[in-house]
């Protein structure tokens, strides 16, 4: 008589170990998936760190950028991290913090720090700058609470640095991301956009409380007068946090009363 293939073969445990194989493959292939960014490692002087990790880089991924911006390829291709910051180490040791070597706003190191992202705009689905001021369309108008264009902006030290000029807003959100001040000459002149959610509209004037009148001549200017880079939206933002920290020495440390 004769046996049958699988007269002694155990199927149920070749289906264990299938899914066992599978699963470990599949755990491999997206944690090599997830190190496309941030890698290879670094210690904290910018130097590759001596322990890479278990799993090796996964090759080159080039992607087609669209609105013809061209291509990027990871992790490779990725945006080098600023170097020659102005910061110093406070100990010897990995993992101990760092501190300003000079104007921590102006430097962009700290809670003021930013990205080196691209300098072009961000865009909508259409190809066209996702962030503009609303004087330049004619889609948007304001139907609820109050318009801040004409108020006077009011510093975190009381000062009265300029008044708003326009709102920029974000039309596939259709919300408003920025505001834009024109200030007075006395403070710096020009024009410069502050975060609407570093701005708070109350009694008939514009408050930003994270920065003083002395700082608005430093907040980084955006180039165009109808559009943002990223990497401008990035540094803007950046010197506003900044300030929560940077703006006075009296927001450094701890104070006992």
């Amino acid at each position: 008589m004769t046996e049958p293939f699988f007269g002694n073969f155990d199927l149920a445990s070749l289906s264990l170990w299938l899914f066992w194989g599978f699963f470990a493959l599949l755990i491999f292939y997206i944690q090599r998936e997830n190190m496309r960014e941030g890698y290879p490692l670094e210690d904290d002087d910018g130097n590759a760190s001596a322990n890479q990790g278990l799993f090796p880089l996964p090759d080159d991924k080039t992607f087609r950028l669209p609105h013809g911006r061209g291509e990027v390829t990871v992790p490779s291709g990725q945006t080098p991290e600023r170097k020659d910051l102005a910061l110093r180490k406070t100990a010897a040791g990995n993992g101990f913090p760092f501190e300003p070597t000079g104007d921590a706003m102006a430097d962009g190191v700290g809670p003021a720090s930013w990205a080196p992202r691209r300098d072009i705009p961000e865009l909508d689905g259409h190809g066209h700058p996702k962030i503009v001021p609303m004087s330049a369309t004619d889609h948007f108008h304001v139907s609820a609470g109050r318009d801040p264009r004409g108020m006077p902006v009011v510093a975190g030290d009381g000062a009265t640095v300029g008044t708003i000029s326009d709102m920029w807003i974000d039309e596939p959100e259709q919300l408003v991301r920025y505001l834009e001040i024109a200030l007075d000459e006395g403070h710096g002149g020009g024009k410069r956009l502050v975060p609407m959610t570093f701005a708070r509209i109350w009694g008939g004037k514009v408050k930003v409380r994270s920065i003083f009148g002395k700082h608005f001549a430093g907040v980084p200017q955006n180039a165009s007068p109808r559009q943002v880079t990223l990497l401008e939206e990035e540094k803007i933002s950046a010197y506003y946090g900044g300030g929560t920290l940077y703006a006075s020495e009296a927001r450094l440390e701890p104070q006992l009363g």
